[in-house]
């Protein structure tokens, strides 16, 4: 069967719809008292979604259309960064880094890509994420890098087995039709 997504149109249109969701699900985790970490990250499924369905392309639309309207009417700014830093970004990167297929060489990309973030977080948004640090982390940032960098690897091995079950009912839906 033909990509029902291979006119320019089709993308667009999808990454339309796609970025909807995901601005919604921003929207929901802003005004969420609590959850707002997993609803931000659920935020990050959409351009997943467009990358497999659309290309790579249409992941960088989800993520920059999302991330732009994100930053302006997203009432929590923090959620937003979150999202245009981290959520939003990482599982668009993922597919041109798995597009590598060598572990040796994906793994410290990966952790680069994190420990960059985690930098950024601790040094730049610190005071908008934890205007208060919690009593236990205090400003210890070996545990904030450690324990940053196990959520971390967790967020990418579930990112892996929800793409492998995406892919596996894209793939059972388009041999049954």
């Amino acid at each position: 069967m033909a990509n029902p997504f291979s006119s320019q149109a089709s993308r667009v249109a999808l990454g339309g719809i796609l970025s909807a969701g995901s601005l919604i699900m921003l929207y929901f985790a802003s005004l969420s008292p609590t959850g707002r970490t997993g609803l931000t990250a659920v935020a990050g499924v959409f351009p997943v979604i467009a990358v497999l369905m659309a290309g790579q392309r249409t992941g960088f639309l989800v993520w920059g259309g999302t991330s732009a309207l994100g930053l302006l009417i997203v009432p929590n700014k923090g959620i937003a960064l979150t999202y245009f830093l981290l959520f939003g970004l990482y599982p668009v990167l993922k597919s041109y880094i798995e597009g590598l297929r060598n572990a040796w060489i994906e793994w410290p990309i990966k952790i680069v890509i994190c420990q960059a973030g985690l930098t950024l977080f601790w040094g730049i948004f610190r005071e908008l994420f934890f205007p208060s640090m919690p009593e236990w982390l205090g400003e210890n940032r070996v545990i904030f890098y450690g324990l940053g960098t196990v959520v971390f690897i967790a967020y990418d091995i579930g990112l892996s087995r929800l793409i492998a079950m995406l892919l596996s009912r894209i793939g059972g839906q388009s041999r049954t039709r």
